[in-house]
Order: structure tokens, then sequence, then C-alpha cells
């Protein structure tokens, strides 16, 4: 919709992951080539660890892309896999002939032959298994028993885990500490600071046409930042709607304003805004907790016998008068000061297209 506006000749954030897109910043190019290194290497199992959103699977879309011709890459997507169902799934993506009902030694037996076979002509065979955190700890060991496939020198089977930062929580499990030592490369993709998600914004836009100035202002792009976290599955697609919402106003920069905009739009918001109200609820509590203990430790003990004093004897430093017994015109009036309760104004969360 808005592409001519801004002479673009594609989209460029979609959030389907498009190698021709990939952003080498944000350590994403170090680890990809680090990747290549460790997968050819053939050593071992790989770990990519990655937030939702972080671009772990922009990694396998480069991978697939970046690795020699002689690589068979099959893809395990299905984290509910039982242990009986992981060798017959590599085998039915290699396309073996086997059926669900093939004994597991005999998937067992073909699978090494056809791994040797590749070997022999010099392939090597990659499995990808993406969202491995959802795996049973089973299902994770019956990858390691995986692993053990090899010649007296060589892995046959190269497994890499794309997971979330929960993959590393189960890994440390004592259960299955086997698994956790056939990890020889551990990479992790962190999010993008403000000044790399510039970097990103315009890097996208270059490669889909845009040939003008900076098209997000710097509120524009500190606003992504903080309502994407870094993340960039959610910085496309709070800039694709931003820029939506500046070209409904025929404006040629997007600015913090429609930013918010696609913030509210996408319920990025609400989260941020609970989170400061729990910050200032918190703050509130522990200044009145100070205020109460500074009160007690200041005020002073009247002793008992002071507490009520003998006719014609003076009273006792701190001790309250009947009102009978102030001087007439000595009485005095004390006002108490009322804080009226502030009421927060409401933000549109409507982008007008």
């Amino acid at each position: 919709m808005y592409y001519a506006h801004y002479g673009l000749d594609q989209p460029p954030f979609r959030i389907t992951p498009d190698p021709a897109l990939f952003f080498p910043g944000g350590n994403r190019g170090a680890v990809l080539e680090a990747l290549l290194y460790a997968i050819k290497s053939g050593e071992g199992i790989v770990k990519v660890v990655g937030e939702v959103g972080s671009g772990k699977t922009m990694l396998c879309r480069m991978l697939e892309r970046e690795l020699p011709d002689g690589c068979e890459i099959i893809y395990l997507a299905n984290p509910s896999l039982a242990p009986a169902e992981v060798l017959h799934a590599v085998a039915f993506e290699l396309k073996l002939p086997v059926s669900s009902d093939t004994p597991r030694l005999q998937v067992m037996h073909l699978l090494q032959q056809y791994l040797l076979e590749k070997h022999g002509d010099g392939r090597q065979v990659i499995v990808f298994i993406e969202e491995a955190q959802g795996m049973p700890e089973e299902t994770l060991e019956e990858l390691r028993l995986l692993s053990n496939l090899e010649t007296s020198r060589e892995k046959l089977l190269q497994l890499v885990l794309f997971g979330q930062p929960e993959l590393d929580d189960k890994l440390n499990q004592h259960r299955i500490r086997q698994l956790k030592e056939r990890i020889t490369f551990s990479f992790a993709l962190t999010p993008l600071t403000r000044a790399e998600v510039r970097e990103y914004l315009n890097a996208r836009l270059y490669a889909s046409g845009y040939r003008g100035g900076e098209l997000f202002s710097g509120a524009a792009v500190a606003a992504i930042h903080r309502y994407s976290r870094g993340l960039l599955r959610r910085v496309n697609i709070l800039a694709d709607k931003a820029l939506l919402a500046a070209f409904a106003e025929h404006a040629r920069s997007v600015g913090g304003g429609h930013v918010r905009r696609a913030a509210a739009d996408s319920d990025y918001v609400h989260s941020g805004r609970w989170m400061t109200l729990a910050v200032v609820a918190t703050v509130v509590l522990l200044t009145a907790v100070g205020l109460m203990v500074f009160k007690r430790n200041n005020q002073e003990v009247i002793p008992m016998e002071s507490a009520s004093p003998t006719v014609g004897a003076a009273p006792a430093p701190g001790a309250s008068l009947a009102p009978d017994a102030l001087e007439p015109g000595a009485a005095q009036s004390a006002e108490t000061n009322r804080q009226e309760p502030v009421e927060a104004g409401n933000n549109s969360n409507i982008i007008n297209n």
C-alpha cells in the first residue's frame, strides 16, 4: 500500500524469513560464520539459543543457502516427537523405505547404511531441530544416541539444535547431562541495541529499493527499540505498521507518534505500561515504609511517672494538656492537607488508515 509513496520495490519488513534481507549486524553475521565452521567440522552437536522472534529461522534459511552443495539438510520442526518417533522421523525425511511399524533396530540399520554411503560420496547429512526446548527429555536423549552414528574418525550425522532460552534450562538438568557434554559449539542470538535497530531498519529499506534520507526519525527508532525489546520480529511488525500510519497522514518520514500507535495496535504497549505502574507502586510503598520507620525512630518516649503531672508541678516535656487546662486564647487549631487523586489519561491505540 505505502510502497510507491516511499519509493520501495518490495515490502521491507515482512516477518517471513527472506535470505535476501538478512541483516549481519547484531552478531548475526558472526554467528552465521561460526555455525558454518562448526557444521563443516562435523564434531558433536551444535546449539543456537535465542528469544522468540530473534532470528533463528532466518539463520536456518541462511545456512541452507550458504552450506556447500555436498550437504543434505533435513528439518525436524515438531517438538512433541516421542522418543520412539525420532528415528522414524529422520528416516522419513531421508526417504528411506520404512513405515511407522518398521522395527527400530531395522530403521537404525537402514539409516546407518544410508549415512555410510553418503559419507563415502563425500556428502554430509545435517539435521536442523527447531523448537528444541519443547522436546521431552527422553526425546533429547534419543537425539544423543543418533549422534553416536560415526566412523572411526568422523560423525555420520550432524545435529543442530535451535531453541529458546528454556533449552539451556533443560540441558542443565542432571538427567540429560550426557547430551550437554556432546554439545561442542553454543551460540546465542542477543536482542538488538538501539543503534543496531537503526542500522537494521535502514538496511532493510535500502535492500527494498529505498534511496532517500533517514525515513525513521530518532524518536521513532527509540520507540521501536523500546517496544520491540530488540527482537527482530517485533521490529518488523512495528516498522511496517508505523510506515502505514505515516502514509495515512501523507507524512514523508516516520515519527515517534506513528510508532506508538503501531505498538498500541500490536498490543505491545500494555506490558510496558503495567511494568511502569508496578515500579511506581513499589516506590510509593517503600517511601511510606521509610517514613514510618523515620517517625518511629524520632519519636520521644514519655516516662510513665511523667504522663500525669501533679498539681502545681510543671508538665513534663512532651506531655499533653487537657483542654480545660489551657489558658484562654491559647488553644491552637491545626489544618490537614488533602491530596486529591490524579486520574491518568487514556492514550489512543488506533492507527488511522
